[in-house]
């Protein structure tokens, strides 16, 4: 009883938090929180209570700063170790209520990996092993063609999407749509990328990801030199959507900029997005920071630069490119600098130099104001617990 009602709450909780009610869903993640622990005090061998309980362990302990008071007045405390070897332990259990709720641990637990662990790699290999059916299961196959998008691997993305079970059986849900979008921009085919975007949204009945996608709308005209249409979608930036995730509210920041990037940084930034690198250097070749005359262009270029020098495996290249970012953008509003101290911690934390990575990880956490500082924060906090083993 206990079990169910805990995840109705979190299930709750993640409605709520899609819609801004971030005390709502304070309240209920408290709910949950105090269930699952009851629970476990009165049932220990109730195998069930670790999938969710290790699940918010992990969250609670990686809270953006923003939102670290709602944990503190609502006396939760995390821990992302503790909670990733629960859920793991969870997933490995031969106990028979383990296998009952093996779709759901299934699909938590790669997630975590990924965004929690920095396990990227591990997150996508778990998929594999698993042999998880990406057909015929939409919510495994939207879970793999995500995290592969977000991992530079939009062709493997394209190949689950195209692949999956069309049956009339299954529901219409627009994240296919939103996920080709993305695809098609990263082949710089932004012709073949609007009517997935379009489509995306006149299925879509909800609020976030909506400036998001009228943005990624705005530049796709952008890259087709279609100044008219790119600017109303700029206009429908500013009308449409809500700005409760990160990417809403940098949508809306260069909607009200006017805001319209240098064409060869873009076409670079969606190539290396896509996991196209060698295209995206060949883009950059014969380029310097001199080349660029506004402040944020030489900005992104030393970062855009230093990704794809990451991305290829040219570490020591990474490294100074991204010393560069830092030192170009620290005090700026863009989220370059910051995602560049994190790519740099995550580089010596892969080295086993833990001290230089807490190091990186804080100085991105005391960057000020800028874009992305909720999900880059989250990023550095889970790092600095990782290389403390908390």
């Amino acid at each position: 009883y206990r079990f169910a009602l805990s995840t109705v709450r979190v299930h709750k909780a993640a409605s709520a938090i899609k819609f801004g009610k971030m005390w709502e869903a304070g309240w209920d993640i408290r709910r949950a929180w105090i269930l699952l622990k009851d629970n476990k005090k009165a049932f220990p061998r109730f195998i069930p209570d670790d999938l969710m309980y290790g699940t918010l362990q992990t969250m609670i302990g990686t809270i953006p700063k923003g939102y670290k008071w709602l944990a503190s007045v609502l006396g939760m405390r995390g821990s992302v170790t503790e909670g990733l070897k629960t859920v793991h332990a969870f997933v490995n259990s031969s106990d028979p209520s383990a296998k009952i709720l093996a779709n759901e641990a299934h699909f938590i637990y790669p997630y975590l990996l990924f965004y929690m662990d920095n396990k990227k790699d591990e997150a996508l290999a778990f998929i594999q092993q698993k042999k998880l059916d990406l057909v015929n299961n939409h919510l495994h196959g939207w879970m793999a063609a995500n995290l592969s998008l977000n991992n530079k691997q939009s062709p493997f993305t394209q190949q689950i999407v195209q692949n999956r079970n069309h049956s009339n059986e299954y529901l219409d849900i627009p994240i296919w749509d939103f996920e080709m979008g993305f695809v098609k921009m990263y082949q710089l085919k932004p012709e073949e990328a609007i009517p997935y975007f379009e489509r995306f949204l006149q299925k879509f009945k909800g609020n976030f990801y909506v400036k998001d996608v009228y943005d990624k709308i705005r530049l796709c005209y952008y890259l087709q030199g279609n100044t008219t249409a790119a600017e109303k979608a700029r206009q429908l930036v500013l009308s449409k959507g809500n700005t409760d995730s990160d990417a809403d509210k940098k949508a809306m920041k260069d909607a009200k900029a006017n805001y319209w990037p240098n064409l060869l940084l873009l076409r670079a930034r969606l190539l290396s997005d896509g996991g196209y690198h060698r295209e995206a250097l060949a883009l950059l070749h014969g380029k310097a920071e001199t080349d660029f005359d506004k402040e944020e262009d030489k900005l992104e270029y030393v970062y855009r630069a230093a990704r794809i020098y990451d991305d290829l495996g040219r570490e020591n290249d990474a490294i100074n490119a991204y010393l560069a970012a830092i030192r170009l953008g620290e005090f700026r509003k863009e989220y370059y600098a910051a995602r560049a101290a994190v790519q740099l911690a995550q580089i010596y934390e892969a080295k086993g130099q833990k001290s230089l990575a807490i190091q990186y990880y804080q100085r991105c956490l005391d960057m000020g104001d800028h874009e992305y500082k909720n999900s880059l924060d989250q990023r550095a906090k889970s790092g600095i617990l990782r290389c403390k083993g908390e």
